[in-house]
């Protein structure tokens, strides 16, 4: 039987959505209200549990060949002395694969590929949805049109229009207290780069990803008060911090820097579906951009969705085992996002010298199994190795564990995707 799903959205988790729906059989169908498609932004890194989850969607190779192996991680101070460091052969003793850092519009032109282009459906805008049951299919109302579909994908975002309409109680997501700059710079010639990091002042951070031998990736973060009118340039604030950062800071243009609200969903709805609508990365469980996940969680949701509905006796059932299978790990992440956030933007001088402290006298082989409940999730078998039947039946389903355990992380990672664009 031919089953239809309709993803509204066509960002990372959109597009991961349509790709792992598509293997498993399914006809999918992208709305993206921006004609142009969502290829906005500067670059990412992935732990190995997303490049993991893109393995599954088949497009691993072609992210290895556009994506750069990050050499190394660590923490240092504004004057440039390390707190902690991590390198890729750890990463990869313990995890089977390095972190990588990709430019988010490559991602995002790798996942499009990997779907049929009549699938892509761009400047079309889902304005409602009906949400269907176990015995009524749903029905998507998008530019006067009113189309079936026996699964729905809300991967609209943080401000989901979709999470609006069907979870209305549900609180809106709020601001962090802080801000985040993002650019993709080229590499400048006096700059020696050695690892990915962060630096840790008081209430503001600065990261620097290398992109491969030509780009870097910075960006930043500090304090600010909700509904502030003017932020310092950060090309002034961070000016007197360590090298590279002087030379980074000069290499920016001006049109291309992004300054973003950190907004996070707190907390995640314990529910992910309502009728035949699932809600997907940050439409589900924005989070604040402190442990490099947001994009990988995304891409997860996406592989163990379209496994469960796929695999499940009805795509209710299927629904129900996404839930299961999703909500605990999402929340946990998302608590540990949001109090590596306090540590970091403490404003206060004697929490901060505790916290670097704790910093470098942790062993660095401590630091890395610090990651172990992000980066050591696998994917689940893969969707069309299972038969499913009439996506109308319920019947029990039972879910399947893809998660690993020992939370905590104290090492750097990157700003995810956040909203309220200040350019």
């Amino acid at each position: 039987m031919d089953v239809e799903a309709t993803i509204i959205g066509g960002g990372i988790g959109g597009l991961a959505a349509a790709v792992a729906l598509h293997r498993s059989g399914w006809t999918v169908r992208v709305h993206e209200r921006n004609p142009a498609g969502v290829r906005a932004g500067a670059a990412l890194t992935l732990w190995p549990n997303a490049v993991r989850a893109l393995d599954a969607l088949g497009v691993g190779e072609a992210l290895r060949s556009r994506a750069a192996a990050l050499p190394g991680s660590g923490v240092r101070r504004p004057d440039g002395r390390w707190l902690s460091r991590t390198s890729a052969d750890q990463v990869i003793s313990r995890y089977g694969s390095p972190q990588v850092a990709i430019v988010r519009a490559d991602l995002v032109d790798l996942l499009r590929a990997a779907l049929p282009p009549e699938s892509l459906r761009f400047g079309e805008e889902v304005t409602h949805v009906d949400p269907g049951d176990a015995g009524t299919r749903a029905t998507v109302h998008c530019g006067g049109q009113r189309i079936p579909a026996d699964l729905v994908v809300a991967a609209d975002g943080v401000h989901s229009r979709v999470r609006r309409q069907l979870w209305p109680h549900h609180p809106e997501a709020r601001y962090c207290g802080y801000v985040a700059w993002r650019a993709l710079v080229p590499r400048p010639a006096t700059a020696v780069i050695t690892a990915a990091g962060e630096t840790w002042g008081r209430a503001e951070r600065f990261g620097i990803v290398p992109v491969g031998d030509d780009r870097v990736y910075i960006y930043a973060t500090a304090n600010a008060p909700e509904n502030h009118d003017q932020l310092p340039d950060p090309r002034t604030r961070f000016r007197r911090w360590h090298d590279p950062i002087p030379a980074l800071l000069d290499a920016i243009t001006p049109a291309e820097l992004l300054c973003h609200d950190v907004l996070a969903l707190r907390p995640a709805p314990a529910r992910l579906h309502h009728g035949r609508v699932a809600l997907l990365g940050d439409a589900a469980h924005a989070m604040e951009p402190n442990l490099g996940q947001g994009a990988g969680l995304a891409v997860e949701d996406a592989v163990v969705l379209a496994h469960a509905v796929s695999t499940s006796t009805s795509t209710i059932n299927g629904l129900i085992r996404h839930d299961r299978e999703r909500a605990r790990r999402v929340a946990r992440l998302s608590r540990q996002s949001h109090l590596l956030g306090r540590l970091t933007q403490t404003g206060s001088a004697t929490v901060t010298a505790l916290r670097d402290t704790a910093a470098r006298l942790t062993p660095d082989r401590l630091a890395v199994r610090g990651f172990d409940e992000a980066a050591g999730w696998r994917p689940p078998a893969h969707p069309r190795t299972a038969t499913r039947t009439q996506p109308g039946a319920v019947t029990p389903a039972q879910p399947r564990a893809v998660t690993a355990a020992q939370p905590r992380a104290v090492t750097p990672a990157q700003p995810g995707t956040v909203t309220r664009e200040h350019r």
